[in-house]
Formats: structure tokens, C-alpha cells, sequence
């Protein structure tokens, strides 16, 4: 692989790599490295990567990988992405009661999302916040097509029933 085609097909989904490594570990500093560390991994193998058909699928699984290996080796806790919402700087001023309802509501989907088993988290960050194609899915996770459908409508059902309850039960 030459370096013009290491930057014009795998650093253009770094920030994609980083967002999955962020998802999966929930802490930056340690995103940032797996993030790094994937790259470099990819620029290590570069003689599989003529090889390759979806150039972006396979560093997203050497992400997962790397991800993974962390967590498993310092025994990972997930933190909660909601202490950092605070960071993130306000485009526009709302009004407090609308900016208060709208973090609850978030909280409400975080705390449902979180609370899935970790193949459906993962499945629902690749699909419906990094906006992977069901076959990029499938791709990365190393799966059939048709499982990565059915754990994403298991998923989505999931989050939809437990958000439901909490609106009418408030369970």
C-alpha cells in the first residue's frame, strides 16, 4: 500500500474509529489510543490490503478488536457519556426548561441503551449513529447480514419498550 492511498481511504474514517472506540470503552484517552493503535495496525498490513474489498469495514473490526482486547485486560467499566454532555458548547441559547427536558430525555435513551446486552449496543452505534450499511455491519462484526438485522430490530425494540414503560408506568 502506498502512503497516497493510506491517506485518502483509512484517514478519512479516523474520527469514524475514534467515535466506535469511544462508544465501546467510554473513555477518550483510551479511544485515542485504540484509534492510533488500529492505524498503525493498518499500515503495518499493508500487503492485505489489496486484498481488501471494504477498506473501511476492516479497520473498523481491528477498532472492535483492539477495543475489546482493552476491555477485557483492565477488567472495563463503562463510564456514563452523560457527564461529558456538559462539554459539548451550546450552538444556540435555549431556554433552561427545554435545555433540562432535553438532557432528561437523553439521559432516559442513554440509561436504555446502555442497559443492552453489548452486541446490540454495538450493533445499534454502528447502524444508527455512525450510519453503516447493513453489510458494513455485518463486514465488521464478522456476521451474517440477517443476524446483524435481527439484533438491530431486537435492539431498537428493546430501547422502544423501555422508554415506553417510563413514559406511561414510569418503570
Amino acid at each position: 500500500m502506498s502512503l497516497e492511498r493510506f491517506l485518502t481511504q483509512v484517514v478519512p474514517v479516523r474520527q469514524k474509529l475514534y467515535r466506535f472506540a469511544f462508544r465501546l470503552l467510554g473513555n477518550e484517552e483510551d479511544a485515542q489510543d485504540i484509534t492510533q493503535d488500529a492505524l498503525m495496525k493498518v499500515w503495518g498490513m499493508q500487503e492485505k490490503m489489496a486484498e481488501l474489498q471494504n477498506m473501511e469495514a476492516w479497520c473498523m473490526r481491528i477498532t472492535r478488536n483492539l477495543a475489546l482486547d482493552k476491555i477485557k485486560s483492565r477488567k472495563y467499566r463503562l463510564s456514563d457519556d452523560l457527564d461529558r454532555a456538559g462539554e459539548v458548547p451550546a450552538i444556540h441559547q435555549q431556554s433552561p426548561h427545554a435545555v433540562a427536558e432535553q438532557n432528561d430525555v437523553m439521559g432516559k435513551v442513554h440509561v436504555a441503551i446502555n442497559a443492552l446486552p453489548e452486541k446490540y449496543r454495538t450493533i445499534l452505534q454502528l447502524r444508527d449513529i455512525d450510519g453503516l450499511s447493513y453489510q458494513e455491519i455485518a463486514d465488521v462484526l464478522d456476521i451474517d447480514m440477517n443476524d446483524v438485522k435481527v439484533n438491530l430490530h431486537r435492539a431498537r425494540k428493546s430501547v422502544r419498550e423501555k422508554l415506553q414503560n417510563l413514559q406511561v408506568y414510569g418503570l
